[in-house]
């Protein structure tokens, strides 16, 4: 039997659109139209882009739903964005999140 190579766009018939770029700790992602930024993460193998404020460990999306808060990111200079819930937009800045994301912002935490 061989396997399907179908991928979901393929069995509706759509096409998401031309790819643009985005940006992740300095280095250049494709992403699609529609996709969220957790989806652009993902798709170019990065698992992690947020430190939890207590221990420094490594957290990424894990719930993909906006619950959880795990998936943590700062885009555009805004920190503790939801990376599961905003959408990727051309020439979006996302960086590592470390901590409370406040770092550098005046703001406490």
């Amino acid at each position: 039997m061989a396997r399907d190579e179908s991928t979901p766009a393929d069995l509706v018939g759509v096409s998401p659109g031309s790819a643009f770029t985005i940006t992740f700790d300095g280095r250049r992602l494709d992403a699609l139209p529609g996709q969220s930024i957790a989806a652009v993460l993902w798709s170019a193998g990065i698992l992690a882009w947020r430190t939890t404020r207590v221990g420094g460990r490594p957290r990424g999306a894990f719930c993909g739903i906006g619950q959880c808060h795990d998936c943590l990111a700062t885009v555009n200079g805004l920190p503790n964005r939801r990376a599961c819930l905003v959408t990727a937009r051309p020439g979006d800045d996302v960086t590592t999140q470390e901590g409370h994301g406040h770092a550098g912002l005046d703001i406490d935490g």
